[in-house]
């Protein structure tokens, strides 16, 4: 038989091609893939500090967690010091395509001697700012109202005791101010989110009760007007959590009540709805109350365990309504899990791409002929066009994109993580 020669395309030839077969796919149907390039990697994605290290931060590196919250795991390599997590996040930024925030807890604080949280002041940040300019990073905040043995009996903001209702009032307040030096320093406001867990692990008598010292103490926390181009203030809800299993004080009806009333965001996290909830329905009906929210991003399995965040269908749910609905500028994009059996620097990497690459498909969708067919009562060819976007070649605008930013194309960026591994992590001890 005759020998028939055969061409092998280089690696960039292959993306390049395969990326012009996507174009004109997309083009056919009146979507630009230059411009969603562009769109979606202007998109600031906060990722979350606490991945790094299992939530420990620096305040005392020994202490347990508390408050519903659990890292699970002993995977090697956990960043022990300020130092170490950067660096950690340096590797996994440089793995990551497009605009990227860090989420900083208050416990991540740099001091030479022990700092009462409720007098943490923006220099015990000021390093995580340096770094930020360096990297040209915007940096978003917490208090960190758990771990901590005035938090151990279940109650902050809503304790019944005034005193140690104070001290966790004006930790927040110390926060705003860390979070208003951050947005000054950066030039980008800081959203800062309270989350409480406060909450009964069995049936409560008074359920009012909490609620009323709840809603006074944020008021004064959030008293102190501060320039929106500089801080955000939003509020975290939740059903339940480890010790709070019967009743929950700061509820998703209190929050969306709260924030729509003072005119602040509403955080919607992902695991903090009965596990048949998802935020993705939620993101429309409450846009009509609230002007802005924040999302945690993450990924639940029968409770807010946290997940890494895959590209499924309610994580692709969540971009397509943020999308569909042109909420970019009222949504703020922010990852919540924390996996402890994974090498850290992956989770946080599969799931800040996977949150991008929902964002792209969304924008890649047939938006048109979707719309019209809805309008016209044509639910057949709905179906059918949200049926066929689903393999449509957005991955080949994605391998670009990637690509184009000189980022690891595929699952190339593995072999990045485990050099980084063999390297550097697994010669940590602890």
């Amino acid at each position: 038989m005759p020998v028939t020669a055969t061409s092998t395309l280089s690696p960039t030839h292959a993306i390049e091609t395969a990326y012009q077969l996507a174009q004109n796919h997309f083009a056919k149907l009146g979507i630009d893939t230059d411009s969603v390039i562009q769109a979606v990697d202007n998109i600031p994605i906060s990722i979350h500090c606490w991945q790094g290290d299992d939530v420990r931060g620096f305040e005392n590196p020994d202490q347990t967690l508390s408050g519903g919250i659990q890292a699970t795991g002993n995977y090697p390599g956990r960043a022990r010091t300020p130092e170490e997590l950067r660096q950690d996040l340096n590797q996994a930024f440089n793995l990551i395509p497009g605009c990227k925030r860090l989420n900083l807890h208050a416990l991540y604080l740099e001091a030479d001697e022990p700092v009462s949280r409720d007098h943490i002041r923006p220099e015990h940040f000021a390093n995580w700012v340096e770094w930020a300019k360096k990297t040209g990073t915007g940096l978003d905040f917490n208090p960190s109202c758990f771990s901590h043995p005035l938090s151990e009996d279940g109650m902050t903001l809503s304790h019944p005791d005034p005193v140690i209702r104070r001290f966790w009032i004006d930790h927040c307040k110390a926060s705003r101010r860390i979070s208003e030096y951050f947005g000054k320093e950066l030039g980008t406001p800081s959203v800062m989110n309270i989350w409480v867990p406060d909450g009964m692990k069995d049936l409560p008598y008074d359920r009012l009760g909490p609620r009323q010292r709840l809603m006074a103490s944020l008021d004064e926390i959030i008293a102190e007007p501060i320039d929106v181009k500089y801080h955000k203030d939003a509020v975290e809800s939740k059903l339940f959590g480890i010790g709070a299993e019967a009743y929950t004080v700061g509820s998703n009806e209190f929050y969306l009540g709260y924030a729509s009333s003072r005119d602040i965001l509403l955080c919607l996290d992902a695991g903090h709805f009965h596990p048949t909830e998802v935020i993705s329905d939620k993101i429309s009906a409450c846009s009509l109350y609230v002007k802005e929210f924040l999302l945690h991003v993450s990924r639940p399995i029968r409770w807010d365990s946290d997940h890494v965040v895959l590209l499924d269908d309610e994580t692709q749910a969540i971009a397509n309504e943020v999308v569909r609905h042109q909420l970019l500028n009222r949504v703020n994009i922010g990852l919540d899990f924390f996996d402890a059996s994974i090498n850290r620097i992956a989770a946080w990497v599969i799931g800040t791409r996977n949150m991008r690459k929902a964002l792209l498909k969304a924008m890649l969708e047939p938006q048109h002929q979707l719309q019209h067919a809805e309008i016209d009562g044509d639910y057949t060819a709905r179906l059918a066009w949200m049926e066929e976007s689903r393999t449509a070649p957005w991955s080949a605008v994605w391998d670009y994109y990637c690509h184009q930013h000189g980022v690891p194309v595929g699952i190339d960026w593995l072999q990045h993580v485990k050099a980084y591994e063999e390297t550097i992590l697994r010669h940590r001890e602890g």
